[in-house]
């Protein structure tokens, strides 16, 4: 360089990147989104939207100061091989973390021979995927208050499942 030349990235050009540099501050943080994948437990059979587990965990997440979508993917009756079927469609390219929720209708609906090999491969797809999974199996629902089916939870219950999740996923975001 030659002794009446300018470096770069002076004048207008230091100007531009001080630009740049304070709109990407300005911008939001990215939101992470976690799906909860599952059968009705996920899906929040019986109880109105919003009391279902999914939409509390994303409150209690929120109020930790997380920026975070909590996606309900849960579907009344699905089996884990309607999950495994399922996954690539609803686990997008942002999702961060994966709650597998296998649920009892394999054993209801005479497939309890499949659960384990589609749980590993769901495990296995997400894992290369770089998504954590945090597994919620059926005995966490254990000694909550159900409705009247006896197998589906109150809105306390979820409630309650939102809660023992939340420091689990916490974790996983991090």
């Amino acid at each position: 360089m030659g002794q009446h030349s300018r470096p770069p990235f002076t004048g207008r050009y230091r100007a531009a990147l001080a630009a740049l540099a304070f709109l990407a501050g300005a911008l939001p943080a990215a939101t992470a989104e976690v799906v909860a994948l599952g059968a009705s437990q996920t899906y929040g059979k019986g109880v109105a939207r919003g009391e279902d587990y999914p939409s509390r965990l994303q409150v209690l997440l929120r109020e930790q100061g997380l920026k975070v979508s909590v996606r309900n993917a849960g579907v009344n009756g699905d089996t884990t091989a309607g999950m495994r079927a399922r996954l690539p469609s609803v686990v997008g390219a942002d999702t961060r973390v994966v709650i597998l929720q296998p649920g009892g209708n394999d054993k209801m609906k005479g497939q309890a021979d499949q659960t384990s090999a589609n749980v590993s491969a769901m495990k296995a797809e997400l894992e290369a995927r770089h998504i954590k999974v945090v597994m919620l199996p059926n005995h966490a629902f254990a000694g909550y208050p159900r409705q009247a089916d006896g197998q589906h939870l109150l809105p306390d219950g979820y409630k309650a499942i939102a809660a023992q999740l939340a420091p689990q996923v916490a974790a996983a975001l991090k």
